[in-house]
This record gives C-alpha cells, structure tokens and sequence, in this order.
C-alpha cells in the first residue's frame, strides 16, 4: 500500500519495539530487518515511549495532526481525556465545575470541531454537537489523534478540527496482557456540604488476548469513576452603574460517577480479509449539592446604600435596612444528571487483490440524557411584607472577586429561616391569579435524546508506479436526530393554599425534622452557618404542589425541538508518493462533495388571556450540498526536517439549538416600550472555511523534534442573531403605555465574513540532547500565538416607526485565547518517573449553564494550571514478585487556580459574574499488569 521511507529516527522506533497501524510500511519485513541490523536497542517505557509514539504518528500522517497515545494499557498521561488532549501544542480545554470539559483548537471553541470515537461521529451530551471529553475515561483510550487539517477520507469535518478517539486494536497489539488500576482521590477543599463527599475511587481492568493462531483478537475494559469535587462560588446577578446588583454566593458538593464498558473484536481469518467488531457503553451521573443565599441588592425592593467606592464600583455599604427588609432567599439547590450512552461499530477490510481494498463500515451511537435541577426556598417571610428585619453590610476584594458579608439574621436558625418565598417569584404560576408570592420552588427536568447511524462503503486502488501511490473513493450516508423537551414545575407549599387555590399570605413552614442535615457554612463570605435539608427527598415525598411551567411560560416551549440531518457524502482522495527534483514530496489530494438534507420540529407560542398561552406546531428545514476540496503535501526538505502545506475548504454544521423550528413569543419590552423576541432557524446554512497550513518540521531525536506552525482561516457564512421589525400593531400594549406599532424580532442567519489566523511552536527535547548527565530528563513546550477578526456591518432597527441604520460589528470569536502556553518537564529512569505540567491560557469567550439551565456566553478571565505526578515502577526493582507493578501519586490543579467570568465581553475585569475555586486534587493509585 502507501510507501513510507524510515530516516534514522523512524528506524530507531521500529528497533525499540514500537509497532502501530499508523506506520503502516514500516511492518514490512525488509525494513525492519534493516532497521533492527542497524541500530542499536534502547528500551524506553512510560511517558518517553508515549512520546515516541506520538512523534512517529505526526511524522507519518499526511495531513497535519498532533497525537497523544497511552504509555502502557489503560493509562494515558492523565487521568482525563480533555487534560491530556488540552496539552498538544494549538489547544486549549474551559474547565466546567471545576473539570476538563470542552476543547479549542487553534482558538476554535467545541462548536467548531468533531469529535470521533475508532474515527466514526458520535452522539453527545449536552444541547448541541459540542462533545464533553470528561464523559470518555482516558484508561479505554490507546491514542487520540488531533486532525488540524482535513483530508476526503475524514468523513466528519470542522473548521477548528477533528479528534479521533481510538481504542486498542488486539491483533496489533500482539500479546496476552491483563491489567489493574486502583486510584483513591481527595478534594483538599474539604466537604463543604454536610451531606458531600471528598473522597472517591477509581478503577479499571483491561483484558486483551489472541486466539486461533493470532487470527482472533479480542480486548476488553471495565472502567469505575466515583470522583469527588467541591466549589466555593461568589456568583453576581451583574453591576449596574458599578453598583452590585444582586449575588448569590454557595458552596457545591459533587459527585460524579461513571461506569464504562468497552469491547473490541478483531478477527482476520486469512491475510486478505479482515473484521473488527467494537462496542461502547457509557453510564454516566453528576450529583450536585448546592447551598447558599441569594441576595437581591440594587436590582430589589430592599435598596442598597453604598459607602465606598472604589474603581467606579460599590466597594462598602449596606444592603436592606429599618422598614426594607433584604429578602435573601436560602437556597438548598440539587442537581442530578443522568446519562446513556451507547456505541457500536462493524468495519470489515477485504483485499480483492493485492492492489484492490474494499471496506465497508457501519455505525450506531445513541444517548439519553434526563436533568432534575431542583431549588427549593426559604427565608425570613412569604414577600416583602412578611420579612423579618434584616440588612447586610458588604466590602468587596479589590479585584470584586470574592466579598466580606455581616449580616443581621441567623441564618442557621431553623425558627428564623424557614420554607416560603420571601421574594415574590412565581409570576408564572397559575396556581393564584392573583398572587405572585406562590413559587416557593422550582425544578428543570429536561430530557435529551440523540441518535446517529452512519455507513460508509469504500474502494482503494493501490498502484505500483507513479507518483500516486494509491487512489481511495467512496460513499458515506449518516442518519441523525437529536430532540430536546424542556420540562419545568413550579413548586408551592401545600399549606401555603387555602381551600380555593389562593395564596395565605405570610404562609411559612419549619424543615420537617426528617429533612435536615447539619448546618452548612458558607465562611468564604463571612456567613458561618446556613441552614441546609434534603430538598430533593422532600421533594420526592411529596412535599410539594407542582405546576406545569409550559403552560405558562413561553420559553419552554422555545426551548423543545427535534433536529434531523441526513447527510450524504462521495469522496476521492489521491495519496501522493514521488520525488520533485531531488526532494521527496508525498500527501494527499482529494474532495467530498456532500449534501445536506436538514429539517426541525418545534412549537410557537402566544399569550392568550393572562398567564396562559396558545401554542401551536412548527415545522422547516433546508437541503444544500457543498462541495469541499482538501490538499496536504510534505516535501522532505532535508534528512529529518520536513515542510508541510495545506489547503483546503471546510465547514462546520450549525448548533442545533439556532437550526431548530421552534420560536418565543413576541413580550414587551417597558424600559423602551418596545415589543421584542427571537427565534431560530431551521433553514440556518455551515459556517464554512478556506483555509492555509504551513509548517516546519525538524526532527533531531527519536523523543525530540522542533515545529513552526502558521495558518490562516478565511471565514465565510458566519451566524448571527439578527434584529428585523416586525409588524406589532394589534398587539395590545400594557396599561399605562402607547400602542407600539412595530417590534423587534431576532433570528439567527448566515450574515459576515471574518479570519483567524495564529503561530503555534513547538519544542520537544530530551535532557540527553545537552549533557549525558540528564539522560532521562526531557521537556516538551509549545506556545499558540492567535488573532481573529469578525467584522461586518448590518441594518438595523431604531426606533418603533421602523426607521433604520447601518452599524459596525465587532464578533469575538467563542474559544479564542490570544495566547495559549504548554509545558512538561519529566524524568524517567530506573523506573521512577516524575513530571510536572503547566498550561496557560489567556481570557476567552466561553460558555456556562445560565437560567434553565440554558447554556450562555461569558467572558473567562485567563488561568494557569499547574498538575504534577510521580510514580515507580517495580519491574526495574529486581523483586520478581513485584513484577508489573506501578504506584502512583498525582496532584491536581497545585496551585488552586480560580475559575472567574465577567458579565461584558469587552469589560475592565471587575464586572465580575462568578468567582469558583475548586481546591486541589490528589490521586494515589496502583496499576498491576500481568
């Protein structure tokens, strides 16, 4: 098949025992037999021949990629796939509750990648398509390949990128082997809920083994995660004209837990022919605890007397006082998270000839997701009359970052705080018309279902002369929908309704003793004790009356949607193998041409009478075909260096929560006397991509190499909420205000051009290199250097006449950091290993669950992380009964950096909209293999 010429550097990998798919001529017998008779055996283990390997994959890849694999079965360098991954040179991972969650590459955020598992598109998680990496244990994983260019065999595509998640291959494997892993973990935060935990476990078994005379391969792992994490948060509701709004600071316990099953079947029963079989199981819950106070400030009824400011922003003061009670509403919050997640796969490969591939592959993902997020309130009275005296004085940190809080109430005394709705939410609610001191809760159930099915037939045609090489041709056919239902309930006191429905006013009740658990502390403020229950199992008992949100509320409704995609894609692609003159050049060249067939059902809703709504069935949808050529070429400038160039077209495929039918009722707006609302598209088109890679390579040392990388996205199609009037005039204005003929109503569109471009640089260098006295020490470093520029102009509304102007846009890109840095420094020797890893990014535009637990952007403050590991491993002891043994002691987040998000993009850094400090981590853990 593809010829692939080994240097000194490849031939030395080759004579080291490192064997992979990825090299795939470097199996044939005749070079290895050269490249063993020629250099001399190393031994390297651990992360050192982690680091082998993954420079061989990048040096033998046609398209540019970077790589991770494991250093031994069921352990990649980190305890988290997104962890590791965030370590390759060019990206970058957002924590989410204090985790490694979703990945940027090259300043592209999750929306604008794929993520693939044995190379096949996946279901997801969350609302959309972005994938969250921690749901995927790093001890199932042999290697994860980052595609950063595209080629037409690459079936799902971005313009940030593609990451391929691969499991072990049992045949190539070639050996019996049996391992154990055992990991206990800390939060040194401490349990900050009584009922919260900061100890958990982890652990794995791998099996893999070979049959019928290496004929039939099979590998199996069973992963088990009971990870423990805890948060101090000072969260705000924002800061008009510098003076806080509101906040509400907590503290969250939570527990993720995890069950993964994986299986491979690999079975070739004849040279021509074979099969490989892999399956998936993920079951997945994250169970929250979250107690604290929320404080209603310049945006309540209570008032707020500032005494200092400083920087422009309330920095002392007083919020409440005598006659207007604060109000603070003690939350005792909980969310659970309940996830499913199933994959199949068949590939079967059958050599019609020696110079003819046919394969065929098929695959099925599907995953259900169910959310209950519960908050439960209670305080000092049922609305502002009932309150009991009560004011808080405040002094901010400097930064506005965390505050100081004397408050006037116990609010760890369960005769002073008690169940009831001492704010008045519940306007929704129709349980009293008259009422709005009804909502003494509420709880988000939404459910998510995603399923995919993909097959794909395809043909190479191998040639024995020429400067192509091969020629691989095909079709790709995939099935997808995805469909969300956003449930909610409000939630009333039983006791709080007389006989007809109607709110007693000043209605509370005492926690009943059942239901309480010692009291929390919220210190990280200045608050010592908190009252705190059970409110999910009071919940469950019954405990409350329940309304329908969607019968009342809007956004429910615009907020339920199906998306389905059917996508058809023929490719070619011509892989390249020849010499220019006296410089080999090799690549790839090719095209997919791929149709989209893309519809949605939602629902659209109106205000009838009152509270109540009209809601009607929606449908639409698109079909459009693009096409996308690609062209990667790598000509071998000198022994070991190398310059790559890429060329190429790409897209990425809308969020399916901007492409879904459903829209929101049109609600008028009092500040500006405006009606106004927004609403998807189901007709919305791919954000698309031209885009250039130039990079050079020099690889000096079988673990050391140096990369320069520049590359430039030229963005088309770009999406945006764009404002249109619309026509308002029989809509009845409330009292008290003019008729307003027209309003504004939003939807997303394919509107502007813009550009990312960057510098990524990359070092890899082994101690050896400078001194013989390092041998075993070694370091990798990269740095990202990006810019972008999403500029544009459109028409937009003025006033309510419909008058209009032309004004400048001004996009920040989701994902981007400006700079993003990277560094590992490791020894291994002897069979000790220790290494300590930092990665630096500066401040982005990110994403966050928000109200009903929508996702929303927020600007991220940028951070430095910094994780350590040291372990040992027994086979260099010379104590036989040890033998396979490894231990292992990992630190994370060391220096216990905060998470901090403002409320403005474009902001000085003291909007602050939370702070969240998560402690470190410590891991002890055992691996035996055998």
């Amino acid at each position: 098949m593809k010829t692939f010429k080994p240097n000194m550097i490849t031939s030395a990998l080759v004579a080291s025992g490192i064997a992979f798919a990825a090299l795939p001529a470097m199996a044939q017998d005749n070079q290895e037999q050269t490249a063993e008779d020629a250099v001399e055996v190393i031994k390297v283990s651990g992360i050192r021949a982690s680091l082998q390997k993954s420079q061989a994959i990048k040096m033998s890849e046609t398209s540019i990629v970077e790589a991770i694999t494991a250093e031994d079965i069921g352990k990649l360098p980190d305890s988290s796939i997104a962890e590791s991954i965030a370590r390759l040179p060019g990206l970058a991972a957002q924590r989410l509750n204090g985790r490694s969650s979703s990945i940027a590459i090259r300043g592209l955020g999750p929306d604008f990648s794929t993520a693939t598992f044995n190379g096949r598109e996946q279901v997801t998680l969350g609302d959309n398509r972005g994938v969250e990496f921690d749901v995927y244990p790093s001890e199932i994983m042999s290697e994860v390949i980052v595609y950063k260019t595209p080629e037409a065999t690459l079936m799902t595509q971005g313009i940030g990128g593609t990451i391929d998640m691969r499991t072990v291959k049992p045949l190539a494997h070639g050996e019996k082997t049996m391992a154990v892993t055992l990991r206990g973990e800390q939060n040194d935060i401490g349990a900050l809920n009584p009922d919260g935990e900061d100890t958990g476990w982890r652990g794995s078994f791998s099996y893999i083994d070979q049959f019928k005379d290496d004929t039939l391969g099979v590998a199996f792992a069973y992963t088990h995660m009971d990870s423990p994490n805890n948060e101090e948060r000072f969260e705000t509701w924002g800061w008009p004209d510098g003076v806080i709004g509101g906040m509400k600071p907590f503290v969250r316990s939570a527990e993720l837990t995890r069950d993964t099953l994986m299986g491979v079947i690999e079975y070739s029963p004849r040279d021509d022919l074979r099969i490989n079989v892999d399956a998936l199981y993920i079951d997945f819950e994250d169970n929250q605890t979250l107690r604290g106070i929320e404080i209603p400030a310049a945006w309540g009824d209570a008032g707020i007397t500032v005494d200092e400011t400083q920087n422009g922003y309330s920095h002392t003061g007083t919020i409440g006082g005598p006659g207007s009670p604060v109000g603070g509403v003690v939350r005792n919050d909980r969310t659970i998270r309940e996830a499913e997640l199933n994959a199949f796969g068949l590939n079967i490969e059958h050599d019609l000839s020696p110079n003819w591939v046919l394969e065929f592959d098929a695959a099925y993902s599907q995953v259900d997701r169910r959310t209950w997020a519960l908050e439960a309130y209670a305080g000092s009275g049922r609305g502002f009359d009932d309150r009991l005296p009560e004011q808080i004085g405040f002094e901010f940190a400097d930064d506005n970052q965390s505050v100081d809080l004397d408050p006037q109430l116990d609010y760890g005394s369960h005769d002073v705080i008690q169940l009831g709705n001492p704010q008045s939410w519940g306007w929704g609610n129709l349980t009293d018309l008259e009422s709005s001191d009804d909502q003494d809760g509420f709880i988000n159930t939404p459910e998510i279902d995603d399923e995919l099915t993909t097959i794909k037939l395809a043909a190479e045609r191998i040639f024995d002369y020429g400067m192509v090489s091969s020629v691989e041709f095909g079709a790709y056919f995939s099935d997808r929908t995805k469909s969300k239902i956003d449930n909610g309930l409000f939630l009333t006191l039983p006791g709080a309704l007389d006989e007809n429905n109607n709110v007693i006013p000043g209605y509370q009740m005492p926690v009943p003793e059942q239901y309480r658990v010692p009291n929390t502390s919220l210190g990280f403020i200045g608050i010592d004790d908190m009252i705190a229950f059970d409110s999910f199992r009071f919940w469950q008992d019954g405990n409350y009356v329940e309304f329908d949100s969607r019968l009342s509320d809007p956004a429910r409704w615009q907020n339920t949607w199906s998306v389905s995609e059917e996508v058809t894609i023929g490719f070619v692609k011509a892989n390249i193998d020849t010499m220019i003159g006296d410089i080999p050049v090799r690549g790839n060249a090719g095209v997919q041409v791929v149709h989209t067939d893309q519809s949605s059902d939602g629902f659209a809703s109106r205000r009838i009478e009152g509270r109540r709504l009209d809601v009607q069935e929606t449908s639409g949808g698109d079909s459009y075909t693009e096409v996308l050529p690609s062209l990667n070429l790598i000509a071998e400038i000198a022994d070991e260096q190398s310059v790559r160039f890429g060329i190429s077209k790409t897209m990425t495929r809308s969020r399916m929560d901007r492409m879904n039918a459903s829209s929101g009722e049109l609600s008028f707006n009092e500040q500006v006397g405006i009606w106004s609302g927004s609403t998807a598209n189901p007709s919305l088109k791919p954000i698309q991509a031209n885009q250039l890679d130039l990079t050079y390579e020099n690889y000096f040392h079988s673990e050391g190499y140096f990369a320069a990388a520049l590359f430039y996205k030229d963005i088309k199609d770009w999406q945006l909420q764009v404002p249109e009037i619309v026509d308002t005039s029989e809509l009845e204005t409330p009292e008290g205000f003019d008729p307003s003929p027209v309003g504004v109503l939003s939807s997303w569109k394919n509107v502007g051009d813009g550009k990312v471009n960057g510098l990524e640089l990359t070092l890899s260098l082994p101690g050896v290199m400078l001194s013989d006295a390092l041998e075993g020490f070694g370091g990798i470093f990269s740095a990202t250097f990006l810019d972008s520029e999403l500029d544009f102009q459109l028409e937009v509304p003025t006033d309510t006449q419909g008058g209009t102007e032309l004004q400048e846009f001004n996009v920040t890109v989701p994902g981007l950091s400006e700079e993003v840095y990277n560094a590992t420094v490791y020894y291994e020797r002897a069979g000790f290993e220790v290494r300590a890893s930092w990665r630096s990014r500066s401040d982005f535009l990110g994403e966050v669950a928000g109200l009903s637990l929508n996702r929303v952007p927020v600007n991220v403050f940028g951070s430095d992380l910094l994780d350590a590991q040291i372990s040992y491993d027994f086979s260099e002891s010379g104590i036989e009964e040890l033998e396979g043994l490894t231990v292992t002691l990992q630190g994370q987040n060391l220096t216990d950096e905060e998470f901090v998000t403002a409320h403005s993009i474009d902001g000085d850094g003291l909007d602050v909209r939370d702070a969240q400090r998560f402690g470190r981590n410590f891991l002890f853990g055992v691996n035996y293999k055998f």
